[in-house]
């Protein structure tokens, strides 16, 4: 409903807005709507899925070129023909041509880590810049003019006020299939990616299929962005298009909210209005022309990180939802949803993982050596030893994040050494992380939401469309479940971050649980926690027990394990020192010497 009213005075305010602004007005009104365009994709693709991106620029000035080129130029080659004099045609080719060098530099840069992919942006886009102004036939430096009035379904947008409408219809439109992908489980895999891509695949995201999709649609939105430059201007030349001019829309980003959608209207509304006020009165203060604003912007944001990081549109935000009054929780309403299909439990005693004769070398240094364990359903297998006893790495090769160097990982009957932790996942393999990793601004319900990726279908577009929301319903059911199966149903709507780290171990809890595992992987569940919240934890766990569910966990709180665990297999020097029960571990004279430093 909130949404609908939004969208209604949002267009009540573009019908109007022709016909009370001055025709300078309004041609501040139409750069905005275009930068915010352009912002929007920024805002999708740095603030949200965590890629930076200095190439935005270019991507517009690839629309806007395409239109300008088919608009005007006489003969085409014979494959273009039947495009000319098409705006359609010029939109076409030039999301195209965008989304093809996206496809490219995506291919090129995202499975690498690190800064690759915003260095990657800098070379291409001004390798693109140069060959806009480079290139004989798209008229060099000087440009392609002569570009003619836009006409739509017969009608002539030959004013700045109908140019203003379709721009910010546009606009208004890419707001909301934005709005409708965040508010998804495809838009939930593109947030994940800012909170680690070890976290999102171990979520069974596929981490390089959401950073092209964010990819993708910002470079979308800016070729869209171009094609109305091109025929607002109806003129384009290389300087539009520069590395320089993608730095400004970060600055737009930043300036607005990086990570919030209205935040790139915000921005870039700010960052154009404050331009043209600034180019008119800064030359009068320092007696002489030059881009003093450049100087300014630069401040603006050192100033905004301190003490506005979220940007402008974030800090309104929370001071509005500071004065309101505390709303009740949102109703339940997908708890009438059909449930999810589960997968097929586990026979009672089954072997759900084995792991023999599991070797891990660092060069010289040998983390495990010849370990061999297993897991069956029901049963809680806890893996203790001190620091440096090589059970994070045993860990992390049992889930997939490594590979062993020798040994066979066997999980549900078939060969897992190696394998993905996004393979291990949609085979029944869930896990919590020692760190907490939670993406602290998305509500409690939208976090434990993430752990059910897996388990829905439906693609970007139907997310775009809103054609997704039988399974929404079906997804956001299920993790309401698993809060209140671990006792956060009353925190569903509360953003994550605001959770005490007790709190927060139990969401990871119901994040992982709500893939439907058979084998549950818990990474030092009870660290820096009180002894209620471990009691709490402890039952919890053994809860998921009786449910038939295999937990494996690793810890160091050795009382913590011996009141919960079925067995014990004790680590050090990356070799088991003992296995078995409890009470018979604990009396072991090994464990004594190794790990509580006794001596046998």
């Amino acid at each position: 409903m909130r949404r609908l009213s939004l969208a209604a005075a949002a267009i009540a305010a573009v019908g109007v807005a022709p016909l009370l602004l001055t025709p300078f007005q309004v041609t501040l009104a139409n750069n905005i709507g275009i930068a915010a365009l352009v912002t929007l994709g920024l805002v999708l693709l740095t603030g949200i899925a965590g890629l930076t991106s200095f190439g935005q620029a270019a991507f517009v000035g690839i629309g806007a070129y395409a239109a300008a080129y088919l608009a005007t130029v006489v003969e085409l080659p014979p494959a273009l023909a039947w495009l000319g004099g098409s705006p359609w045609g010029g939109l076409a080719l030039g999301l195209a041509l965008a989304l093809a060098v996206a496809v490219v530099l995506g291919a090129v840069t995202f499975r690498l880590a690190g800064h690759y992919l915003p260095l990657g942006t800098i070379a291409w886009g001004l390798a693109i810049a140069f060959l806009f102004g480079t290139a004989d036939s798209l008229g060099g430096y000087t440009g392609l003019s002569g570009i003619p009035v836009l006409s739509l379904f017969g009608v002539r947008f030959d004013s700045g006020g109908r140019l203003l409408w379709l721009i910010w219809a546009v606009l208004l439109a890419a707001l909301l299939v934005t709005a409708n992908l965040l508010d998804s489980r495809q838009g939930r895999a593109i947030r994940a990616l800012k909170g680690g891509q070890l976290m999102a695949r171990s979520m069974g995201i596929d981490v390089v299929r959401a950073k092209m999709a964010a990819f993708l649609i910002a470079a979308a939105f800016a070729a869209i962005a171009g094609w109305l430059y091109a025929y607002t201007q109806r003129f384009v030349s290389p300087a539009p298009f520069s590395l320089g001019a993608g730095i400004e829309y970060l600055f737009m980003a930043l300036i607005g909210g990086a990570a919030s959608i209205w935040g790139a209207v915000v921005g870039a509304a700010v960052f154009i209005l404050s331009k043209e006020w600034l180019q008119d009165l800064l030359p009068h203060l320092a007696g002489r022309t030059g881009n003093f604003e450049a100087v300014v912007f630069g401040l603006l944001v050192i100033v905004l990180m301190q003490h506005m990081p979220d940007g402008i549109a974030s800090a309104v935000r929370r001071a509005a939802r500071r004065a309101r009054r505390p709303r009740p929780p949102s109703p339940a309403a997908g708890d009438t949803a059909a449930p999810l299909p589960m997968r097929a439990k586990p026979r009672p005693g089954e072997v759900i993982l084995d792991a023999r004769g599991i070797t891990r070398r660092f060069g010289g240094l040998l983390a495990n050596d010849d370990v061999s364990l297993s897991v069956r359903a029901g049963e809680v297998l806890a893996v203790i030893g001190p620091n440096g006893a090589g059970k994070s790495t045993l860990f992390n090769q049992l889930s997939g994040v490594d590979r062993p160097t020798a040994g066979t990982i066997v999980f549900r009957g078939q060969l897992a050494a190696g394998s993905s932790p996004r393979a291990m996942a949609r085979h029944g393999l869930a896990r919590t992380f020692q760190h907490v990793r939670l993406l602290p601004e998305l509500t409690v319900l939208e976090n434990a939401a993430i752990g059910a990726h897996l388990r829905g279908r439906k693609g970007l577009v139907a997310a775009m469309l809103r054609l997704d929301r039988r399974e929404e319903a079906q997804l956001l059911a299920e993790a309401r479940r698993q809060l209140a199966r671990v006792g956060l149903a009353a925190r569903c709507d509360d953003r994550a971050g605001s959770l005490p780290l007790g709190q927060q171990r139990l969401l990871e809890i119901a994040r992982a649980v709500a893939a439907d595992p058979c084998l549950l992987l818990l990474d030092e569940p009870a660290a820096g926690l009180r002894f209620e919240e471990k009691q709490e934890l402890a039952g919890l766990i053994d809860r998921l027990r009786c449910d038939g569910m295999a937990v494996l966990l690793v810890e160091h709180d050795m009382d913590f394990v011996m009141g919960l665990a079925d067995r014990v297999f004790v680590m050090d020097f990356g070799r088991e020192i003992a296995h078995g029960r409890p009470a018979d571990v604990q009396a072991d004279p090994a464990v004594l010497e190794a790990y509580l430093g006794a001596d046998a």
